[in-house]
């Protein structure tokens, strides 16, 4: 995937990589409403007829990105992604896979507060006093808001069935 292995991963890889996702991602768009229909009847457009429209645009943005790197990054050797910026970028991405994977078992609240509590005690360096009681408020928050404030439930796990919270 990289022209420059050594030093890391090319932008033009990195380029070439991302517009393919998002063409993917057109091509699917575009395949779902053809499913619920895609056309013009006597009652107007059908359900998928502006989904097709955008799925089409993402895919010739798609295109447009892909001649894009060809012209413009191609044979530069310009490094997307090298080592350091690998372990910043790790020091994000997983955190956040651990809050995703945390909050399909434990429910979003909890795992929210958790992801804010372990990201200010462990990323951000605050003392465990401050870090805690700011997961749980902004956990608290979100209940607040969500639940009752807007009345749309988020997804729970056994912490919120233990306390009868549904």
């Amino acid at each position: 995937m990289s022209e420059n292995s050594a030093n890391g991963v090319s932008r033009f890889a990195v380029e070439l990589g991302v517009a393919a996702l998002t063409g993917a991602f057109g091509i699917a768009v575009c395949y779902g409403s053809l499913d619920i229909g895609a056309g013009w009847t006597d009652m107007g457009p059908d359900a998928g007829y502006f989904p097709f429209y955008i799925g089409l645009l993402i895919i010739l943005g798609s295109l447009a990105n892909i001649a894009h790197a060809f012209f413009k990054h191609r044979g530069t050797g310009e490094v997307f992604l090298d080592g350091a910026r690998s372990r910043v970028v790790a020091s994000f991405l997983l955190p956040v896979a651990a809050f995703a994977a945390a909050s399909a078992w434990l429910g979003l609240y909890v795992g929210t507060a958790l992801y804010i509590a372990a990201t200010m005690l462990f990323q951000g360096r605050y003392k465990w006093w401050i870090s805690i009681p700011a997961g749980l408020g902004v956990s608290i928050f979100f209940f607040i808001v969500f639940e009752i404030g807007f009345q749309v439930p988020l997804l729970k796990g056994p912490v919120e069935a233990w306390f009868g919270i549904y």
